[in-house]
């Protein structure tokens, strides 16, 4: 596969410090060519909302996405690529 082909992929998030909002929404904004779905639920009992947003992009591009979620603070993410 090159790197220019581009692949499905889900990404899953759960937001636990909010106030990495407006830095997690410039991120998906920045990648937001690529985003084919987004949904988000806050999950009030537990304090986290949990976000969940499909992607049909370059690897490079999916990966360095995910990465730099992940180093927000109370931030996790993690992606699952299609075989495709």
């Amino acid at each position: 596969m090159s790197e220019n082909e581009k692949r499905i992929a889900v990404l899953s998030i759960i937001l636990e410090n909010r106030d990495e909002t407006a830095r997690l929404n410039a991120l998906l904004s920045e990648y937001g060519e690529y985003i084919v779905g987004r949904m988000g639920i806050p999950y009030h009992a537990k304090a986290v909302s949990v976000i969940c947003v499909v992607l049909d992009a370059p690897p490079s591009a999916i990966n360095a996405l995910t990465g730099k979620l992940g180093q927000l603070s109370g931030v996790s993410a993690k992606t699952l690529f299609s075989k495709y």
